[in-house]
């Protein structure tokens, strides 16, 4: 009976993650649409919001498994283990949203897990594969996008060479709602697949499932999550959309476009693959390349080099955190 209730309280906080997982990442789908004011902060919001759910009928679930089964080992999982790895992600989000600084929501999870699976089996209860193909992406996700970001933008620069700016301008500002719109399918796909992984490995851990890992997640996980973070996105994390929107780098529509394709085209791959890859360091680079174009120096290297720094401490940070509430909760309630 207690444990059912520990579960039913493991969802609630999960789908509370995925809220915030929306809210901190609503900049990466509409701090360029907003900042070149092709759309109201709310029109913005709701549009990502729409394209963020869409992705449920879209993508197959490859990301979700990856973060259920190639992490940290199933069989270890307990859910006071599910519950110590979400609340000190909840806990690094919250914050880092407060301030502003849009994080990798997926790498906060990750050092959720990782950190309590340290506890229990050491590093032979990791699966090395998994994280080692998560970690590799923190440098190959914004690195990606920065070079797509500068390669589409330089290409879209000679192929509008003759016209002139103002008709630049116009058309890019309805293209830049479709590169938006994409790239909100690719944002719901991989983020909310994070938080389905979740739920399912914490179901399987209180026997929900019986004893095999279940090969297709129910439905009403998947709504659930692709909900939740949809809500997320239409609240907007404001801080975190003037950082990335205006902070990096002045953009136009035909920036807008270039940044949100560029990103759009790395995190729909990288949801194919499985690889819960961050969509906020993959618009991030993006942006950076797309700001690149125009001179190095456009790009506002110090605001870059804090926004990276704080991507390096997120794993870490939440794997200390977790290893400690997941330490105090089983030493509070060791019976249960």
């Amino acid at each position: 009976m207690y444990m059912w209730i520990i579960v039913i309280i493991g969802i609630v906080l999960a789908l509370g993650f995925d809220f915030l997982n929306g809210m901190n990442d609503a900049a990466n789908s509409i701090a360029t649409i907003v900042s070149t004011k092709v759309l109201s902060p709310f029109a913005a919001v709701a549009w990502a919001a729409f394209f963020n759910f869409v992705a449920v009928f879209i993508f197959k679930n490859h990301v979700a498994t990856t973060i259920g089964k190639s992490i940290v080992t199933p069989e270890i999982i307990t859910p006071f283990f599910v519950l110590a790895a979400l609340i000190a992600a909840i806990i690094w989000v919250y914050t880092c949203t407060r301030f502003g600084m849009p994080i990798s929501v997926s790498h906060s999870l990750i050092g959720g897990l990782i950190g309590p699976g340290l506890v229990i089996g050491g590093t032979g209860a990791l699966v090395s594969a998994g994280i080692f193909k998560v970690a590799i992406f923190i440098v190959l996700a914004p690195m990606t996008g920065l070079l797509l970001g500068y390669i589409i933008m330089l290409a879209t620069l000679h192929i509008c060479r003759r016209f002139t700016p103002k008709k630049v301008d116009k058309s890019f500002r309805f293209l830049q709602l479709f590169s938006s719109a994409v790239f909100s399918l690719g944002h719901g796909s991989n983020d909310a697949q994070k938080t389905m992984g979740v739920i399912t490995v914490l179901l399987y851990s209180s026997g929900y499932f019986g004893h095999t890992y279940p090969e297709s997640i129910p439905f009403w996980i998947i709504g659930a999550c692709y909900s939740a973070i949809a809500l997320g996105t239409l609240t907007g994390g404001w801080k975190t959309v003037k950082t990335l929107g205006v902070g990096l780098t002045d953009l136009k529509p035909v920036h807008g476009f270039a940044a949100e394709t560029a990103g759009a085209i790395a995190v729909i791959g990288s949801s194919l693959l499985g690889v819960p890859v961050s969509t906020t360091h993959t618009v991030t680079g993006a942006i950076m390349g797309v700001g690149m174009t125009r001179r190095l120096s456009a790009v506002k290297w110090g605001l870059a080099g804090n926004i990276a720094l704080a991507w390096l401490f997120t794993i870490p940070t939440t794997m200390v955190i977790s290893m400690g509430i997941f330490y105090l909760i089983t030493h509070i309630f060791p019976a249960i």
